[in-house]
């Protein structure tokens, strides 16, 4: 019997993979499928489940035109270079959120259309006969989109809840987009001042300055807190990193920039994560005090502790 050396053990074992390969066609190359990300992402804070929904996604061009209004092209370049993210484009998000607090299943903003909300909905496994409560930030279409479309209201079993300043200011403003989406459901909607509540745990806090009433939410379960900023800061490098860069859709540009500095700097101080609408996907994150401005953080597997 002829014994194989370990070397020659060796070389014969890796001949026959090459040999198969030789000796048989190439199979063909899997095909490229394109960037996608999963449209929900979900996780406890105390006793509450929070789902955070991409109900829709695109890229923008010239964001300068948007953001950073008041500071030079070379200001907006050297804040851009070193967060690693170029200036001729950026990728908007929007992050409607459900939050079932045990008793409630309330969704607060509803996207660009019905489509992209129902469907977000569906991946999470949830329905929009399922929702019990609505809550609108503010009035921009983004964010009352889904409110309802060519089959009727979206979420037919639902109450409707929103700032009662923001709903006041779009009253007159005839607005086509609020006259068709928001009016219609006056009658089912409750209107929160500061400090109002939308089931227990869950309390409005005025964030004027995007829009005249824009409100975001405090989250409180079991001494966990988490905020529903919305649109209190609409970039994490260009708005949140710099709160007193301008922006385009800020209807009060200065208010909007005391709101910002006053929200990031409690939630720096307090280590308070929040949801942004307009955060990149899932949108949750927390927000680090740095020199004269602040750092987004996004959250990585903090809330998979439990």
């Amino acid at each position: 019997m002829t014994k194989l050396t370990r070397r020659q053990a060796l070389a014969a074992g890796a001949a026959v993979p090459l040999a198969a390969a030789m000796g048989s066609p190439a199979r063909a190359a899997a095909p490229m499928m394109g960037a996608g990300m999963a449209p929900y992402h979900r996780f406890r804070l105390g006793g509450f489940e929070v789902t955070t929904l991409l109900a829709g996604t695109r890229t923008v061009p010239e964001p300068q035109k948007i953001f950073g209004l008041n500071v030079t092209p070379e200001t907006f370049a050297a804040a851009s270079a070193a967060a690693m993210i170029p200036t001729d484009k950026a990728q908007f998000f929007f992050t409607p959120t459900v939050v079932n607090t045990g008793s409630d299943l309330i969704l607060f903003d509803t996207g660009l259309n019905p489509a992209g909300i129902t469907d977000a909905l569906a991946a999470a496994g949830y329905s929009p006969d399922q929702v019990d409560k609505v809550v609108i930030t503010h009035m921009h279409g983004d964010h009352i989109g889904g409110l309802s479309g060519e089959a009727g209201e979206t979420f037919a079993n639902a109450a409707y809840y929103t700032g009662a300043t923001e709903f006041d200011a779009w009253d007159m403003s005839g607005n086509e987009g609020f006259e068709a989406k928001v009016r219609p459901l006056a009658d089912k909607t409750t209107f929160l001042d500061d400090g109002g509540a939308v089931a227990s745990g869950v309390t409005a806090m005025a964030a004027f300055g995007h829009t005249p009433g824009h409100m975001a939410y405090m989250l409180e379960s079991d001494g966990a807190q988490l905020v529903l900023g919305a649109d209190f800061a609409n970039h994490y490098v260009w708005s949140l990193a710099h709160p007193e860069w301008e922006v385009l859709y800020d209807r009060d540009k200065e208010m909007a920039a005391a709101t910002r500095k006053r929200m990031l700097g409690m939630m720096a101080a307090d280590k308070v994560p929040f949801i942004g609408y307009h955060m990149p996907f899932p949108g949750i994150g927390f927000v680090e005090a740095r020199d004269s401005g602040y750092r987004y953080v996004p959250a990585s597997y903090q809330f998979m502790l439990g």
